[in-house]
């Protein structure tokens, strides 16, 4: 029943729309992004420019002056060598921690397998839980501490990851702001990317997928049984896991941005109580407060592509995530105001032509989001082995889903365990069991192999997941296509403003030309007179 709220015909169609949802939102970004240009007047602000000032570190590191091929200036530079040889520790460092987040959901994965037998003893002996066994089962247990233990070492990891990912870019010693920017995003956001979500990548579509069969379990290093699925499938596991570390991402982000600074701000007031308010001005009250800090938006930033991640790449096992997200932007929108106003001294403003590479991770991102979706409701979720059954297997014409669940379990022999697997007690004497897979039964001549069901379903779970690509890849292309990048309005206007400057440039050269006329040198200035004519001419064609 739990399973069922999320997989369902209708999480399909949500999938799709958020598919195309993504292309709209980021293509009205963009038109959003061209009049905020214009009104700001940013126009013509080139960032190029920017990429002539070099950083005061970069001036002051290195050492050895070449002749800059733009400006024919003699400037700083870093050797090739020095660069490579930096360029590799930083590398290095990158994968080292990736590795690590990989290492520490090995760990969860571990934690799961040891206490999934412990949990299932815990509630079949303690008669206090007996209550709540219907809805607190082993699984459901073994999934939720394991989510919050992976939401905490994700945290752990989180803030050591980003002292290492500035060390590293520092290290590196970009040359300009811009480049320095860039460096550090990519580094966070690959490492940000696979720590949130690998968990949710792993329940999405490895876990339970190669689990064997009575008799032939595959094993993790030949000693934890690779875990299987809670009987109601992998999805409500998938949206436990969402629901666990976005919701607890949230509050601790909020927690982050506005009890920190405060207690800070707090903690450092304390030295003006022992002070008359005339000993202790407005202004030095206003030095005290928290720095914002050239990488203050850039959290921001961050912690949006993630949470824009998070309600776009896993939407059809989880699609309140947009709601939750909703409802966190709306708090979080008055706790910055709130921040920004009464905890930080006010940022220093600078110009930005866009929101430069983070736009790139957005559609990076939006075109993932619809391969991951495709995966998820193929093969994580029932409904294609549903719809097959319902289409080529059901027998009862009234009822065409009666039967499903005895089609959808295999037949065990008992007595064919091998020692290591053999049950340690049988009371009832069951000769048969059945488990979740389409495989021959023990008197087949193929016993415990795949049967054409299962390859039946295959083939239409590999057919979906292009059909359904191909369909919304196209449907967002043409969106994509569709709608302008530049509003038509802000685009007369910035012509409108290109053509009159034209024009008044223009209008004084003509001038000063016949105040040249006047003066005498007819023959001189007769030809730069026609040519100016011809240009005014041009800009009024144009």
């Amino acid at each position: 029943q739990y399973s069922h709220l999320f997989d369902n015909v209708a999480t399909l169609f949500f999938a799709i729309f958020m598919g195309i949802w993504v292309t709209l939102f980021l293509e009205f970004w963009k038109r959003r992004q061209a009049r905020l240009k214009y009104e700001w007047d940013l126009v013509d602000f080139e960032e190029e420019q920017q990429q002539l000032q070099l950083r005061p570190e970069y001036e002051a590191k290195c050492t050895q002056k070449k002749k800059n091929p733009v400006t024919q200036e003699m400037e700083p530079y870093l050797p090739l060598t020095s660069q490579a040889v930096r360029f590799c520790i930083s590398g290095a460092t990158v994968l080292f921690w990736v590795s690590l987040i990989i290492a520490s959901m090995i760990a969860v994965i571990v934690y799961r397998l040891a206490v999934y037998a412990a949990f299932a003893s815990l509630m079949e002996n303690t008669q206090t839980l007996q209550p709540i066994s219907g809805l607190l089962t082993p699984q459901l247990a073994t999934s939720v501490t394991a989510s919050c233990l992976n939401f905490v070492i994700i945290m752990i990891l989180n803030f050591f990851y980003e002292r290492i990912a500035i060390w590293i870019t520092d290290m590196e010693i970009p040359r300009t702001h811009m480049e320095y920017e860039n460096r550090l995003t990519m580094k966070m956001f690959l490492f940000q990317f696979v720590n949130y979500y690998s968990s949710c990548f792993y329940v999405a579509f490895f876990k339970g997928k190669f689990v064997g069969y009575p008799g032939a379990y595959t094993y993790m290093f030949n000693r934890w049984r690779n875990e299987e699925c809670d009987p109601a499938g992998c999805l409500i596991e998938l949206t436990t896991q969402l629901t666990i570390v976005m919701a607890g991402k949230q509050i601790w982000g909020n927690i982050q941005e506005a009890i920190v600074p405060w207690i800070c701000n707090w903690w450092g007031r304390r030295k003006a109580r022992n002070n008359p308010e005339n000993l202790y001005s407005r202004w030095e009250q206003d030095h005290d407060l928290q720095t914002f800090g050239a990488l203050g938006l850039f959290y921001e930033y961050l912690e949006m592509v993630i949470q824009f991640g998070f309600i776009t790449l896993f939407v059809a096992s989880f699609p309140l995530a947009p709601l939750l997200a909703l409802m966190n932007n709306i708090l979080e929108i008055r706790v910055d105001s709130w921040k920004l106003t009464t905890q930080y001294r006010r940022p220093v403003a600078a110009k930005a032509h866009s929101i430069g590479v983070w736009q790139e991770i957005l559609n990076g991102m939006a075109i993932l989001s619809v391969v991951t979706n495709a995966f998820i409701v193929a093969f994580t979720s029932d409904m294609i082995p549903r719809l097959v059954y319902y289409y080529a297997y059901s027998e009862n014409e009234d009822s065409p889903m009666s039967g499903y669940i005895n089609n959808s379990l295999s037949v065990f022999q008992i007595s064919d365990f091998p020692e290591r697997n053999e049950p340690k007690e049988n009371p009832e004497n069951f000769v048969i069991c059945r488990y979740r897979d389409y495989r021959y039964p023990p008197d087949h001549e193929r016993k415990y192999l795949h049967t054409m069901q299962f390859w039946h379903i295959l083939a239409a779970k590999l057919a979906f997941i292009i059909i359904m690509e191909h369909v919304v890849f196209i449907v967002k292309f043409f969106v994509a296509w569709m709608i302008p990048d530049v509003p038509a309005d802000v685009k007369a206007k910035i012509k409108r403003e290109k053509y009159l400057t034209q024009k008044i440039l223009h209008e004084y050269e003509l001038e000063k030309l016949k105040e040249r006329l006047c003066q005498g040198d007819k023959r001189a200035t007769e030809k730069e007179f026609i040519a100016t004519e011809g240009r005014m001419e041009l800009s009024r064609a144009m």
